[in-house]
């Protein structure tokens, strides 16, 4: 039966009182801290339930305990009656819960005390008996063991006594009292030989609402009265006073630590300890003095012996006097004997420190590796103590809380810095709103050490200066506990790391409980549930006990030494720590050009810290000595197992410590083409790419990584870490290239692996590198740079057709070589390890057959247990990992979800160790994935297991993590397969969804869709693909809901706009599609809501294109939108009934392009005629915004369009040929055919039909004109031209607008490029003439294609060293800078992508000097990609035929701009492109001039010689 006593109702139960009760019934400290932390008060734990507990990682004996306990708590409060255990027990509202009962109800109390003690409160413990230890203290509140009778006569008995109303008497009456309770305990105490201490302020048995043993203290003003007290002791002991001066201690005041209180409270207790030599044969009396009320004086009680029985001190009777005293010599031989064994236990015992620090350091292996990462908190190093760090240096270090403002400049960072690169922080920098993965991003936080100066800096000009401890507390308190929060929960998984803390010697940060580093550990404790993670090291005991005094608020003065290394000197730690370090700090070697090597230092390394640098001595410090075998094959099994090949792996393999790694062929294919680069002969790019193309679990990444091992003495070698922007790797990589290199031209090239990057940022790397080569002036066949690029792909043989002479496919399939190397070492393997932990490569030994793995999969599954929380995580994870790449699970979110620990014997057989900064698992392969999921779907289905994810609140609430996970699980939703990522096939949604809709069923993955929507807090991305699919099964009623549902939460996002028209475009064109089925009549009001649903299109693709992130975009997809329900909607039209005659024709014409409105649709159209009106324009203005995009730029898409754009497949990839198309058939709508007598009779034929039929054939604007020159057949291409130009009217100058003059120009400049001896063509000059048109009008803006006609037509032909004339001059350069205006304000905000270079200026003269870029791509032989290579490395202006066409033209450099030269007074800047960068001094230079829509640029820049 479980009692109660002085303790509120359980329902006003604070977590002091509930971690009491925890303690009490016998659950682990750490569960404990766990409540408290999440404030588990009496009404929480009284509907605490078994699930919340799992969640909190309790395990399941430890729940069954609570649960059972609490519920019989509850039963307790339902009773009306309790039952008494004494007639002397007090009310039941005072009942106090024991241990005892707790543990065994029916087994009797001990003592009348201990069941008057309460648990209610934390415990304490004792201050060692006569220690005079300055720095301990009690905490208010806590309770202290039960009073004590005699053990053994060296541990000291205890006795308290309160004075809770004496220490308000007067001082004479409160030395009385202090001195008799003093006196009559020390004679008790001599006289049984026993130690003893006697604590005042100490609650003893009382009845008021304090607990037995509850430390309360008391308020002192004059501690000269207790002292004092003492001297009664030669009244009291008359005969032996000696003897009672010499075993009663000095009176010693323990200070008691109160959070809340702002008076300080004391405990004073006095220690007796009766040496034998001093007692031995003595029987010992005391006069006990009182103070007499009535007398106003001092009297005292009659001599007495007292004796010490139980936890009382009573007084020896006549009766007992004899045999008492029979029983001294007894006595006092036992006291002898245990002082002398004491003596000798305190002689022998002798902590092993080293054993104790590696311990705690390493949780228990024999050496320290980088498996566990450290956070050091320190204060203020002095220089001795400074001389002894190299252990930390070589500690895996991942932030320093460090209290020494002047540690930058003078102190511990500024040593460490010697040696790492460390990223100075303050406590602000971690208050972050951002997700988890971007501060890490942010804050470079796992790249290098983060110094966090929680008390400023010194040495800082930023307003961070060093505070007291009041100011500390105001304006950092919130901020330290934050960061705490955030790298201890967030960033850094539980049980990844160990917190250090380093006390050398004691500082201001010691002085109070509200101290900030007091504060660290508080928080720390809090923050990570205990204190397992904790280590101390603390150089001297006197700093330890001021430290622990203080920090026990926090954590058990037990646990505090348990955890705690002291009176170790920072000399000793260092060289024990080192001894036990795996690997050690050293500088590491870089090849250089003369064959030697030189010596390159971590901290410059460091610094570069975009690269990952392989060194020529990679390794080579690593303590091989402390390796076991163990630890080696768990290497080998990492690998083996999936993992990514470490160097570490390498390199015990060089060292004939483990397996040598197998190369497959791909290898040696990439060593020959790195062979075939080194010869110089065969160089002609200064930056080359090798491709590697892998199918997963076909070792492509691991032979790219041995390329590197094996290079790494040839070349400098790195990884390239992807998070950095493409201009700091170029930085670095730059950096390590030239690293103490004399000769630039001489330098060895670096070799930089890419893994898994996208081609746009491979291509900004190439770019960057190039420019850096060309500033350099580094010989343009000089090879500096090696891009191997390593990507997974699902058909690598397919990839290696684009750029087959630098590309290698790595596929499932072996040789017939590697078929016997594989078989060979399988069998080596199977001896060391279980076939299940070598999976991956019995897969690949296997070439990933379907039997094998299906049969792997049957066996793993055999047996399995479909209910359980196990199995339902290992579907979890394979769902994930067969639709998103490199997911995974945290262990993190594994333990949350299985309540405990994780132990999943059946994943450990496929869960692939990951190489991110968190603690995951994931399934080995996504082939054992898929087939996992594939057998289990008679089961479950994956539409119902990712219902299940989706409704999982532990898995989605769970904190550490959560931007991964959600991110994984969102985009089993959103992400499609790309073929440009190595996909097999582009698809329309995520493959879960593709899956879901084809082989289970639509409505399904509608429902998932749905719920994925609500589980990501209304996701407008997810309701977009829920119109989508719903737009897709030709829903569109609710498609039409959701796209608006997506649009309330986004309504200016561009994507989403265009859904929405989307959903209308297709709507629209089912029931255009049914009522033409129909082939009946078709009335006006028959198609009244089709027309509605038409332009609701248009206007939502409208709302799309005004928005503005529509500038972001290379094509937006909803001018291509627009257009294609425009021309549909008007062939609507021309079939309605009374437009469908001839005449109808002209009467539908006469509708669209005036006022007149016929009778029959005047009323049925009522709300369209102005929408309808406008069609003709709104479409060619659409028409023109897609030109003038594709006139700007190259094609690009960005990986957000690929995700969320709805572009038709012609459109994406081949947008100019649509346009050329779409314009024809919008022509078509207006026009009747012309005959070929027509076309010449101006009068038979309105302007109207000839700008239509211009249309019709490509001349409508600038792209389509220029688009007809891609034709192979220039002969067919000139035809066209020649047609088109017919159609313009003889007086240019009176009947053509601008925009047509533009047309007519730019047909006259093509036909010139495509047929240059055509009759049709006009001569330069007339050209220039017609074009003076376009400078004359001053107060119109002109488009950019005018001033493009502009700068190419009035380009001087002349060398520029000869002056032209001023008047064309002026027009080139207010034509040039009239282009560089607009593309100023048109790429300000915009990443549409690379200039479009229209055309270069040949050598030949007349309109003949105008050479298209045609020309120069038909010269470049080669695939797609290697043409594109050939352009980006600038291998294009070395062919003899380019080189024969284009002129070069001169001009100069100044403060980093190029330009050109014009006449005397006038120069045009020229924007320099691809490896054309600038060089850093000011030159002549020469090079091939471009002209864009942005300006001329600039191809080849040579320095003149």
């Amino acid at each position: 039966e479980t009692r109660f006593l002085n303790i509120p109702h359980r329902m006003d139960w604070n977590e002091e009182h509930v971690s009491s009760w925890l303690q009490a019934i016998g659950i682990k400290p750490e569960h404990i801290w766990k409540l408290k932390a999440e404030e588990v008060t009496g009404p929480v734990l009284l509907n605490i339930n078994e699930s919340y507990l799992k969640k909190l990682g309790l395990g399941g004996g430890q729940i069954q305990l609570l649960l059972s306990k609490r519920d019989e708590l509850l039963l307790l409060d339902k009773s009306k009656t309790i039952k008494k255990r004494g007639e002397n027990r007090e009310e039941a509202k005072h009942e106090v819960v024991s241990s005892s009962d707790v543990t065994s109800p029916e087994q009797p109390l001990l003592s009348s005390d201990l069941t008057e003690t309460s648990v209610s409160l934390p415990q304490s413990r004792y201050r060692k008996l006569n220690d005079n230890d300055e720095h301990f203290s009690y905490i208010k509140h806590a309770i202290l063991p039960p009073e004590t009778g005699i053990d053994n006569l060296i541990t000291p008995c205890h006795e308290y006594k309160s004075l809770e109303n004496a220490c308000k008497l007067e001082p004479r009456k409160l030395k009385i009292k202090f001195a008799s309770e003093v006196i009559r305990f020390a004679c008790a105490c001599m006289n049984m030989r026993a130690n003893g201490t006697i604590h005042f302020g100490v609650m003893d048995k009382t009845k008021t609402s304090y607990k037995h043993g509850e430390i309360i203290g008391i308020p002192i003003e004059d501690k000269e009265i207790f002292q004092e007290a003492l001297d009664y002791i030669e009244k009291c002991f008359p005969a032996l006073h000696s003897d009672a001066r010499k075993c009663i201690k000095t009176p010693k005041f323990i200070p008691i630590v109160d959070k809340g209180s702002q008076t300080q409270n004391w405990i004073v207790e006095v220690d007796v300890v009766p040496m034998v030599n001093i007692v031995r044969d003595k029987l010992y009396s005391a006069h006990i003095p009182k103070f007499n009320e009535k007398t106003n004086k001092i009297e005292y009680e009659q001599k007495a012996y007292y004796q010490r029985v139980g936890p009382n001190t009573p007084r020896i009777t006549e009766d007992e006097l004899v045999s008492f005293s029979q029983a001294l010599k007894d006595l006092d031989q036992k006291r002898e004997q245990e002082e002398n064994s004491q003596n000798q236990t305190q002689a022998h015992f002798k902590e092993d420190l080293e054993r104790k620090l590696l311990v705690l350091l390493t949780r228990g292996k024999k050496y320290m590796d980088n498996t566990l990462r450290y956070i050091l908190v320190s204060n203020r190093f002095d220089q001795e103590n400074l001389q002894n760090i190299k252990f930390l240096v070589q500690m895996n270090i991942f932030c320093v809380f460090d209290y020494d403002p002047d540690s930058k400049s003078s102190g511990l960072c500024h040593n460490y810095k010697e040696h790492h690169a460390v990223n100075l922080h303050f406590l602000h920098d971690y208050d972050h709103r951002e997700n988890t993965v971007d501060l890490i991003k942010k804050l470079q936080l796992f790249d290098r050490t983060s110094w966090i100066f929680c008390n400023g800096r010194s040495d800082y000009n930023g307003g961070e200066s060093p505070c007291d401890e009041k100011t500390w507390i105001k304006t950092k308190k919130k901020l330290l506990k934050r960061s705490v929060s955030v790298i201890c929960n967030e960033i850094l998984p539980k049980g990844s790391f160990v917190v250090l803390f380093i006390h050398t010697h004691i500082t201001l940060q010691f002085k109070s409980i509200s101290s900030p580093v007091i504060r660290m550990g508080v928080y720390l404790c809090q923050t990570m549930d205990g204190h397992e993670d904790i280590v101390i090291i603390s150089v001297s005991r006197e700093i330890y006990k001021k430290w622990s005094s203080l920090a026990q608020v926090s954590c058990l003065l037990d646990i505090l030494e348990q955890i705690s290394v002291v009176g170790m000197p920072m000399s000793h730690i260092n060289a024990t720590i080192q001894v036990h370090q795996l690997t050690c700090h050293q500088d590491g070697c870089l090849p250089v050009s003369n064959n030697g090597v030189c010596f390159i230092k971590s901290v410059d390394v460091e610094r570069m810290n975009s690269l990952e640098v392989v060194c020529v001595d990679q390794c080579d410090e690593t303590n091989v000595d402390l390796m076991e075998q163990e630890q080696i094959q768990k290497i080998e099994q990492y690998f083996y197992q999936g993992g990514k090949i470490d160097w570490v792996n390498m390199w015990l393999a060089d060292n004939n410590k483990c397996e040598e790694v197998i190369k497959r062929d791909a290898y040696a294919e990439i060593s020959k083409m790195l062979e075939d680069l080194e010869r110089s002969d065969s160089l002609k790019r200064s930056i080359e790419n090798i491709n590697i193309y892998h199918e997963p679990g076909s070792g492509g990444s691991t032979v790219a990584r041995q390329i590197l091992w094996n290079w790494r003495k040839k070349m400098r070698c790195a990884v390239v870490k992807q998070s950095y922007q493409a201009t700091t790797v170029c930085e670095h990589a730059v950096q390590i290239w030239n690293y103490e290199e004399v000769d630039k031209n001489a330098c060895l090239p670096v070799l930089l692996l890419l893994e898994d990057c996208n081609a746009d940022y491979q291509d900004d790397l190439r770019r960057e590198l190039s420019n850096a080569v060309t500033t350099m002036k580094i010989s343009p066949s000089k090879l500096c740079f090696i891009i191997l690029c390593c990507k997974r792909s699902l058909d690598p043989e397919r990839m290696c057709t684009a750029l087959p002479l630098r590309t290698v496919g790595v596929t499932h399939k072996l040789s017939p070589a590697e078929k016997k190397l594989f078989s060979k070492k399988a069998g080596s393997l199977k001896l060391k390890f279980e076939p299940e932990f070598i999976l991956t490569f019995v897969l690949m030994s296997k070439e990933f057959e379907q039997s094998y793995i299906t049969g792997f999969v049957e066996n793993l599954l055999k047996e399995i247990d479909h209910s359980s929380l196990q199995t339902q995580l290992i579907k979890f994870v394979a769902l994930l990992n067969s639709h998103i790449e490199n997911s995974y699970l945290s262990i993190s979110h594994c333990e949350a979800f299985l309540g405990l620990g994780i132990h999943l014997d059946k994943f450990d057989k496929m869960a692939k160790p990951d190489e991110t900064h968190i603690s995951s698992v994931r399934i080995i392969h996504n082939l054992i994935a898929k087939e996992i999921l594939k057998q289990l779907s008679s089961y479950q289905s994956q539409s119902e297991i990712a219902m299940s994810l989706l409704q999982d609140k532990v898995l989605f609430d769970h904190r550490f993590g959560r931007d991964d996970f959600r991110k994984f699980v969102r985009d089993l939703f959103i992400k499609r397969t790309k073929k440009s990522k190595g996909d097999p096939n582009d698809s329309w949604f995520s493959p879960l969804i593709e899956h879901v809709r084809e082989t289970e069923d639509v409505e399904k993955a509608i429902d998932l869709l749905k719920l994925a929507y609500t589980s990501f807090d209304e996701d407008a991305f997810v309701a977009q693909q829920l119109a989508r699919l719903l737009n897709e099964n030709k829903n569109f009623e609710e498609a039409e809901i959701w796209a608006k549902r997506a649009k309330s939460h986004l309504p200016q996002h561009i994507y989403i706009l265009d859904t929405l028209g989307q959903v209308y475009k297709k709507w629209f064109y089912s029931k255009h599609d049914a009522i033409c089925k129909k082939n009946a009549d078709i009335q006006p009001e028959d198609i009244t809501d089709i027309i509605d649903t038409a332009l609701k299109g248009i206007t939502a693709f409208r709302e799309s294109e005004k928005c503005p992130q529509s500038k972001m975009v290379c094509l937006n997809n909803s001018y291509f939108g627009e257009v294609d329900i425009g021309c549909r909607l008007l062939e609507l039209l021309s079939n309605v009934d009374i437009f469908s005659t001839k005449e109808g024709k002209r009467e539908l014409m006469d509708y669209l392009l005036t006022d007149y409105i016929p009778e029959e649709v005047q009323k049925p159209w009522q709300r369209f005629h102005g929408l309808l009106k406008g069609m003709k324009d709104s479409i060619r203005i659409a028409l023109e915004c897609i030109s003038d995009d594709l006139a700007h730029f190259q094609n690009f898409t960005s990986e957000e369009e690929e995700e969320l754009a709805e572009g038709e497949p012609e459109t994406v990839n081949n947008p100019r040929k649509w346009l050329l198309r779409k314009s024809a058939v919008y022509a078509k709508l207006f026009f009747h055919d012309i005959q070929e007598d027509e076309a010449s009779d101006a009068n038979i034929v309105s302007p109207l039909m000839r700008q239509m039929k211009i249309f019709q054939l490509g001349g409508g604007n600038v792209t389509t004109i220029l688009y007809l020159l891609s034709d192979n057949n220039k002969q067919r291409a000139g035809a066209k031209l020649e047609k088109i130009i017919d159609l313009f009217p003889v007086n240019l100058k009176k009947d053509l607008d601008q925009t047509g003059l533009i047309n007519f120009i730019f047909c006259q400049i093509a036909l010139s490029c495509a047929s240059p001896g055509s009759g049709k063509l006009h001569s330069i000059e007339e050209l220039q003439n017609i074009s003076r048109r376009f400078c004359s009008e001053k107060r119109t803006a002109l488009p950019d294609t005018a001033y493009l006609l502009l700068s190419i037509l009035f380009w001087p032909e002349d060398s520029m060293g000869k002056e032209p004339s001023n008047t064309r001059s002026d027009i080139v350069m207010n034509a040039i800078k009239a282009l560089q205006r607009y593309s100023e304000i048109k790429s300000a905000s915009s990443r549409k992508g690379r200039i479009f270079t229209h055309f270069f200026l040949g050598k030949a003269r007349g309109l003949n000097k105008i050479v298209h870029k045609t020309t120069i791509e038909k010269f470049c032989k080669g695939t797609l990609s290697e043409r594109r290579l050939k352009w980006q490395g600038g291998e294009v202006w070395t062919n003899p035929d380019v080189v024969k066409v284009l002129k070069r033209v001169t001009g100069y450099t100044e403060n980093g701009n190029l330009f050109v030269r014009v006449s005397d007074q006038s120069n045009i800047r020229v924007i320099p492109l691809f490896s054309a960068s600038l060089p850093n001094s000011n030159e002549n230079v020469a090079f091939y001039l471009g002209f864009s829509l942005h300006g001329v640029v600039a191809f080849d820049i040579k320095v003149a010689e």
